[in-house]
């Protein structure tokens, strides 16, 4: 027996959803994803009880709307174009050599393969740019950390461990320089408070006072695959 038995759309009022029948859940939960569509799965084979609970909440549902319609996702079209310091360019300029190349040896349209092309590129160009940006903001701020290091996450710009390691997102080269800069102090202000107290915020801001209209930046920021 599979875990998902049912499978249909249900509506309320203009807002429609995806019901899954879950008999292995212990609760009934609504997701509203990036992309707007609504998902909800449920252990109950009763369908009004699923009709209910999406009218019940329906205010939640589309307080979730509301955000992500505020919330800006930086796409491209594969293989004709690339994101980087958040701005568009052609795959044939020279900010793109060292990906068109990489696509170029492919050979290739399988997606999951340009998708890995791409990713190699953000990784290439982090490793590039961000240590500049890392050291430059230890040395006025007067920290030292252990160790930088890059990888490609979904839900975090960066981090910085208890043993100052600093892990920071390679596809934060796909937004502006700015943002980056934010970024890069807000982890290294973690090697003084490993915490988000007005002390860990009045650190940020005395390098940029910028800092609360570029963290409100950030988070309207989702980034696509």
């Amino acid at each position: 027996m599979t875990q998902f038995l049912m499978h249909k759309t249900i509506t309320c009022k203009e807002l429609c959803a995806t019901l899954i029948y879950a008999p292995k859940l212990k609760h009934s939960y609504i997701r509203v994803h990036h992309d707007s569509s609504i998902v909800i799965k449920t252990p109950c084979k009763q369908e009004r009880y699923a009709v209910d609970f999406f009218h019940e909440k329906e205010s939640w549902i589309r307080k979730q709307l509301h955000k992500n319609s505020l919330h800006k996702t930086l796409h491209v079209n594969l293989e004709d174009e690339v994101l980087l310091f958040g701005e568009i360019y052609s795959i044939d300029s020279d900010e793109a050599q060292y990906l068109r190349k990489k696509l170029q040896r492919l050979q290739t349209s399988n997606k999951t393969k340009v998708l890995s092309a791409y990713d190699n590129f953000y990784k290439y160009m982090a490793q590039e740019y961000l240590p500049q940006r890392v050291r430059y903001f230890a040395d006025i701020m007067h920290l030292e950390y252990k160790t930088l290091k890059f990888r490609k996450m979904k839900s975090r710009w960066g981090s910085c461990s208890s043993a100052k390691i600093i892990t920071l997102n390679t596809q934060l080269i796909k937004v502006h320089k700015e943002l980056i800069d934010y970024v890069i102090v807000h982890e290294l202000a973690h090697l003084v408070h490993m915490n988000h107290s007005k002390d860990f915020h009045d650190l940020v801001e005395n390098y940029l006072p910028d800092a609360k209209n570029l963290r409100t930046k950030l988070k309207n920021i989702h980034l696509s695959s």
